[in-house]
């Protein structure tokens, strides 16, 4: 399996400590808040309810969404539901998009954002991370919408991983995913702070999300998740003051950067900079209990999330320190 972010149990193995500040995930370090569960919620098999399909169609103001055991079960799917074809994924992007459309007879490229529009006109599928994982790159809504007309003019496909989209609800196209080769896909792990309870939704065309479905098939979606999901979908207060929290506090991030001669570019939700010694800075921030997300392959740097509460950015910002006074 790929390397991903939240992996504490190795960091504890490799560095024998269990103080760790967790800023390796960009997860919304404040989740939402749990309602009590039905007491039959565990007892009960988890067929599909349709009032949780509502609450996502309102909240990502989408026409149709089926939920998923995470966008990751979508991922892996959607290269099944296709002939072999061309696809081309940005580069660099959340790896597991390239991983699967590797395999069932594709063939890949992984395309950087300046190539897409070339991108566009050679491949029966383009994969989009929007806005990007790790480096925080979008790409305007006006201009996906143009380049998921013309692929679906030929009988192709774009999909638009918006899993990061929460905090730029203004760039999304869920709104469109009801025209044919459009697919989106939305998480409530990483806004809500939710990733535990493994659940995603697609936004498609009706017959694609039926035949996604079908190679999904019954009870992907644990009971209490789709209860926990529903409360959290509808709540417009909590959205909008953590919507205000985040803007925030990444923009606290951002400047403490900043501050330490680090030029970072992201969302909300984390921070992403090209760093020159990227290992280097993972190891002085692992020593100091503090685990951040190295990338050492096509894009060398490092991603770094939001502290939890006023301890962890201190203790953040005496990390920093020493790493620039050293």
């Amino acid at each position: 399996m790929l390397e991903h972010g939240g992996n504490l149990r190795d960091a504890a193995l490799r560095f024998g400590r269990d103080d760790w500040l967790d800023l390796s995930t960009g997860i919304n370090p404040r989740w939402y808040p749990a309602p009590p569960l039905p007491d039959n919620a565990w007892h009960r098999l988890p067929e599909a309810d349709p009032e949780l399909a509502r609450a996502a169609q309102a909240y990502y103001n989408a026409p149709l969404m089926l939920p998923v055991a995470g966008t990751q079960a979508a991922i892996q799917a959607l290269p099944r539901l296709r002939k072999p074809s061309r696809v081309a994924v940005t580069a660099p992007s959340y790896a597991e998009h390239a991983h699967h459309w590797s395999d069932h007879g594709h063939t890949l490229t992984q395309t950087p954002y300046a190539e897409l529009d070339a991108a566009v006109a050679a491949n029966d599928v383009v994969v989009i991370v929007n806005p990007n994982n790790p480096t925080g790159a979008t790409v305007p809504a006006a201009l996906l919408l143009e380049w998921a007309d013309k692929l679906a003019a030929r009988g192709g496909w774009l999909v638009v991983d918006e899993a990061f989209g929460d905090t730029s609800q203004d760039n999304s196209v869920a709104a469109h995913s009801d025209r044919p080769g459009l697919i989106v896909l939305r998480s409530v792990g990483k806004f809500f702070g939710l990733a535990g309870i493994r659940l995603g939704f697609v936004a498609a065309h009706a017959d694609l999300l039926r035949g996604l479905a079908d190679l999904l098939g019954p009870w992907t979606i644990s009971g209490p998740a789709q209860h926990i999901a529903s409360a959290a979908l509808r709540d417009q207060q909590w959205q909008a003051a953590t919507r205000e929290q985040l803007d925030a506090s990444g923009e606290r991030l951002r400047k403490l950067l900043a501050a330490h001669g680090i030029a970072s570019n992201g969302t909300p939700l984390f921070q992403w900079w090209s760093e020159a010694r990227p290992e280097a800075f993972w190891q002085h921030m692992a020593e100091r209990g503090i685990w951040v997300r190295l990338f050492k392959q096509a894009a060398r740097g490092i991603r770094l999330g939001l502290p939890p509460d006023e301890a962890g950015w201190q203790r953040l910002q005496t990390a920093l320190n020493e790493w620039t006074n050293q």
